[in-house]
């Protein structure tokens, strides 16, 4: 995840089945730094859809300005495939956005769109480690796989974003805000 100095946010993220890298595929992690590369979300989504998903193992990325927020989906092979997301919360995990077939989507999205829009509220939905383990947002560390770090990113219309990080996981982890240059 990263944010450029134009306040356009990328964040790359595994779609089911794709945990780890893999022989003669590229790192995942170059796409966020390919994005950022742009001045703006949605011409980061377009330069996106020229690429070969062949060349990565499949991904999920978010792409978001104070102006929108794209989702590209890239299945290793084709062309990644790019949607604009709708105005208000959306929520993204390794399956498509606001997905009820993924259980966390299932149980967190609601959650999320009925929780007042700030930081204390949502703080207590990223940090609860209940339910079933397919649901965590939090997930409790289990066979060397669990929440290592978690991040807050706000982009408003006017003024410089915000991004707050947990270098572990939230409910034990204070955010600090990382300095943006």
């Amino acid at each position: 995840m990263g944010i450029n100095q134009h306040g356009v946010v990328a964040a790359v993220l595994n779609r089911p089945g794709t945990l780890g890298p893999a022989a003669g595929k590229r790192s995942r992690g170059d796409l966020p730094l390919m994005a950022l590369d742009h001045p703006t979300a949605a011409a980061a989504a377009e330069a996106l859809t020229l690429l070969d998903a062949g060349l990565w193992r499949g991904f999920n990325m978010v792409l978001a300005d104070c102006c929108g927020a794209w989702f590209v989906k890239g299945l290793g092979h084709g062309k990644p495939q790019v949607e604009a997301l709708p105005r208000g919360i959306s929520m993204i995990t390794a399956h498509d956005p606001n997905d009820l077939d993924s259980p966390r989507t299932a149980r967190h999205l609601p959650r999320f769109q009925t929780a007042e829009p700030e930081w204390s509220a949502w703080l207590s939905i990223l940090s609860d480690q209940g339910g079933d383990p397919s649901e965590q947002l939090n997930v409790v560390p289990r066979a060397g796989f669990g929440t290592v770090s978690s991040s807050f990113v706000t982009l408003p219309s006017a003024g410089n974003p915000t991004w707050l990080f947990a270098a572990g996981a939230p409910h034990q982890t204070p955010f600090l805000p990382v300095t943006l240059r």
